[in-house]
């Protein structure tokens, strides 16, 4: 019995924490599942439409030229009518738009509609993050979107009434037709009733309050939405004439292909297709579209080859040209991570493909028929330079990584030998299409490497390598010369050394050499080890950045020193001309920036200090070119969300970082229930005997003997090291300027420290170290904190800036970098003395502050954590 006791229990415990993983986890799980679907979907879409891509290329290369272009510029037409339809849908409720986010949320929301369920309709659902960022309510997203999706139903519904009519008298439409619009002709005041039933509280208002109770204010907001009814008319006149498009699709279809031209079979092909597309539930109608319309151009007449022809050509138009643009749209927004890394990766793939293609056998005919043309001898040369430049490929590869200059001119360099190299070899084409390719890419992305390189090392390097060679072949001519026939079975003349040491220095080889024993062989493999290395590092020398000066000068420091008493802020003042920063000022001297470099990255420290809102952004737009022309990156470091308009209105994206902590002295007690932890903790450091003493500049050196012991014993106890950048390390010079707030005991043994630091926003303090003993009782960090306060007041000081709580405060997280943050900060061990840093902030009830890491584009993102990884370092 207590062996079924325990197994229940067992069974019990999972049953709950299965149930509590689902619970907490089920959206993401669905999420999982819908992306598995949806990706075999897609699969299954690419693999059926190979046949139709196949047809579509025939038919266009039987087109006229002419009218394939009047087809084109009608296909960006319709792409910026529908942008056009959802403005005036968005106006028709009070809202605005532009016509540039319409038609990318058109374009997104077409490519989303193909690979999901009844994508017409559910796509309307996607990409609202873009529009809500710039201020339109989600309310206003999802009933603009519902007013667009429906008028486009109505339109056609306007075209197919009294065209169905027409063909009645004529007999050209069955029954199938007539029942197809039918439903689509009851689901208008099907949708109508819904709509008005939510608006005036009617039978689905109050299901779907009992259902789903959440959405209230949702339908309140619905609710106060009024329709401009003269607006709600042009949205149909704009359908109307996206209809209209799509009937001129069909009509040049078979002007394009030569076919005899019929306006109203073309007119009646667009609407039956149309409607059989609204009621498809999968893929925008693939293969309903197709069968339909085809059906109808047979029954005016084309036959079996025509039909299909006009059909595909309109597909090409109507479906692929808006498929391929969004495809576009989505590529754009990680086109920078792309110009870096698929440069880089061809290289990579190129130089393998030389490598292999090297050392494998050369296909027989091709080498016949090139020994027509080259000496034998040449044919293995361009073979052992190929394998060469595969070797350096695969080195240049990782440069270019980092954009520089110097880098692209090697890849563009061996690209061009690969190029011509597997031509010579072995009419190896297929190698070459790869070089060529890649060829094509390095011109297409050139402006992507402009990091520059150090001059003065290029110089060392080159004559470093020129010295390598000159010794390398010295030792090569007098082995290969002075060396017993016995090694090659060669008797070695001068011109025959020089020539065997520049084949096998340069990693060429010669097919006559054959070494005789270990000797020789070592001897060959000491020459090749050597010409390679050389040249790996005569690559390095020349690809490495430029590099900055890392001090700033005296004159430097005493205008940002001036700039910063004049327009400083900012609780980070004083860590902007702390010890460990560079500064760059602005063309007018009225504003600076503070940063450190780390790597080919300039990291700047919050805000530029300037004069006014015009000076710092145009202080950042010359600080961006001054990174530009030194291959440098600009990052922005703990910026406020006050400011990110400002880096935003120039291009710039950004992150959540953490928030920032500050109290209001003005508020701050100790009574209340919310207080009584804090309370316990004062009173037992008073009851231990324990006092806190202020100290005011300049600090004795005896005293701070005693601080720096505290220091240091907190560092080792705590496996710390000192960190830079937006905070300050102990500084013997620095902490003797600067009152200090010590607890002592009775003996007169420091236990805690604190020092406070120049705060330059107004009637504000802030501090900087906060450290204690190992030995030192609980509660000495609030009661530390608490003196601080107590001393802060006493010098009419308003606000306390507690510093920064990195990765917290995301309530909702946005993006997936807000999501994975999110996580990370709340499951992962390793950061969670960050929630205990907010955790002891937020006893003193703080304002939280959202701060932000500004930066250029995605490329940037993935490299964020390794270089703040070294720039806080000392």
């Amino acid at each position: 019995m207590k062996e079924i006791k325990n197994t229940k229990t067992i069974l019990n415990s999972i049953k709950k924490r299965v149930l509590n993983f689902f619970s907490k986890n089920g959206k993401l799980l669905v999420q999982i599942v819908l992306t598995f679907i949806f990706f075999l979907i897609a699969f299954s879409f690419i693999k059926e439409e190979q046949s139709e891509l196949y047809q579509i290329k025939n038919s266009i290369t039987e087109a006229k030229p002419i009218w394939i272009l009047v087809g084109f510029l009608i296909a960006i037409s319709y792409i910026f009518l529908q942008g056009l339809m959802y403005v005036v849908s968005f106006s028709a409720i009070g809202s605005k738009i532009t016509l540039k986010d319409a038609t990318a949320l058109f374009l997104k929301r077409n490519f989303i509609s193909v690979f999901i369920p009844a994508g017409g309709i559910t796509s309307l659902y996607f990409f609202t993050e873009p529009l809500l960022k710039k201020g339109t309510t989600k309310t206003e997203v999802h009933l603009a979107s519902a007013i667009y999706g429906f008028v486009g139903i109505v339109s056609v519904v306007l075209f197919a009434i009294p065209l169905f009519l027409f063909s009645l008298l004529k007999g050209s439409v069955g029954y199938d037709e007539w029942l197809v619009l039918g439903l689509v002709i009851v689901i208008i005041p099907l949708f109508v009733l819904l709509f008005n039933s939510l608006i005036q509280k009617g039978k689905l208002h109050r299901f779907i309050l009992r259902s789903f109770p959440k959405i209230e204010p949702f339908l309140i907001d619905l609710q106060e939405h009024k329709i401009n009814r003269n607006k709600f008319l042009k949205i149909v006149l704009c359908s109307v004439i996206i209809d209209a498009v799509g009937i001129a699709h069909i009509y040049i279809a078979m002007k394009a292909l030569q076919f005899e031209s019929s306006l109203f079979a073309a007119t009646m092909a667009y609407v039956v297709a149309v409607i059989f597309l609204i009621i498809s539930p999968f893929l925008r109608g693939l293969g309903a579209v197709e069968v339909s319309m085809g059906y109808i151009l047979i029954k005016y007449g084309f036959n079996n080859m025509e039909a299909v022809a006009i059909t595909l050509f309109y597909r090409f138009f109507e479906f692929w040209l808006p498929l391929f643009a969004g495809i576009m749209l989505f590529v754009s927004k990680i086109q920078k991570l792309l110009m870096r890394i698929i440069p880089a990766l061809l290289l990579l793939i190129l130089g393998i493909v030389n490598i292999v293609s090297a050392i494998t056998p050369a296909i027989h005919s091709r080498l016949h028929t090139l020994k027509d043309f080259l000496p034998l001898e040449a044919i293995h040369t361009s073979n052992y330079l190929v394998l060469s430049t595969g070797l350096f490929l695969l080195v240049t590869s990782a440069f270019m990584l980092k954009g520089l200059r110097i880098a692209w001119w090697f890849a563009v360099l061996l690209s061009v030998v690969s190029l011509i190299g597997n031509l010579t070899k072995a009419i190896d084409f297929e190698e070459s299409i790869i070089a060529l390719l890649v060829l094509f890419v390095l011109i297409a992305t050139r402006k992507e490497y402009y990091v520059k390189t150090n001059p003065r090392l290029g110089i060392i390097g080159l004559q470093t390598s020129l010295l390598s060679i000159l010794a390398v072949l010295i030792y090569g001519v007098l082995g290969f010369y002075f060396f017993d026939k016995k090694h090659f079975n060669i008797d070695f003349s001068l011109e025959q050394s020089i020539q065997y040491t520049i084949q096998n220095y340069f990693l060429i080889g010669s097919d006559n050499l054959h070494p005789i024993g270990t000797f020789a062989t070592h001897f060959l493999a000491s020459l090749k080890i050597s010409g390679f290395l050389s040249f790996c590092f005569l690559i390095y020398t020349l690809v490495k950045p430029s590099i900055l000066k890392n001090t700033a000068t005296d004159e430097e420091k005493e205008l940002v020193t001036e700039l910063m008493h004049k327009y400083g802020n900012s609780s980070l003042g004083y860590f902007k001309t702390y010890f460990d920063k560079l500064f760059f000022i602005s063309e007018s001297k009225n504003a600076f920036i503070s940063y450190r470099l780390a790597g080919n990255f300039a990291v700047a420290l919050e805000n530029p200090v300037g004069s006014s809102n015009e000076e710092i952004k145009l202080c950042i737009l010359e600080f961006d070119k001054f990174c530009y022309d030194f291959g440098l990156r600009s990052i922005y470091y703990r910026i406020p969300q006050a400011s990110l308009k400002t880096y935003t209105d120039i291009g710039k994206k950004h992150f959540f970082l953490g928030q920032a902590a500050v109290v209001d002295l003005r508020e701050f007690h100790l009574e209340g229930q919310n207080r009584k932890s804090l309370r316990n903790a004062l009173k037992k450091i008073t009851d231990l005997g324990l006092q806190a003493t202020i100290n005011e500049p300049p600090i004795k050196d005896g005293l701070l003997q005693q601080i720096k012991a505290v220091s240091d014993q907190w560092l080792q106890e705590t496996s710390r090291k000192e960190i830079l950048f937006s905070q300050g390390i102990f500084l013997w010079e620095e902490l003797k300027k600067q009152t200090i707030i010590t607890v002592e005991n009775n003996e007169g043994k420091i236990l805690a420290f604190i020092n406070i630091i120049p705060d330059y926003a107004k009637d504000e303090s802030t501090y900087d170290l906060i450290r204690k003993t190992d030995d030192a009782p609980n509660g000495i960090m609030d009661f530390i904190m608490v003196a601080l306060f107590n001393y802060l007041k006493s010098k009419d000081i308003t606000y306390v800036d507690l510093g920064l709580a990195p990765m917290s405060g995301i309530e909702n997280p946005q993006t997936i970098q807000e999501k994975s943050m999110k996580y990370a900060y709340e499951k992962v061990r390793s950061f969670s003395h960050y929630k205990g840093l907010r955790n002891f902030k937020d006893k003193f009830s703080p304002s939280w502050h959202n701060q932000y890491i500004v930066f250029n584009d995605d490329y940037d993102l993935i490299q964020i954590p390794r270089i703040l990884t070294k720039v806080i370092k000392p």
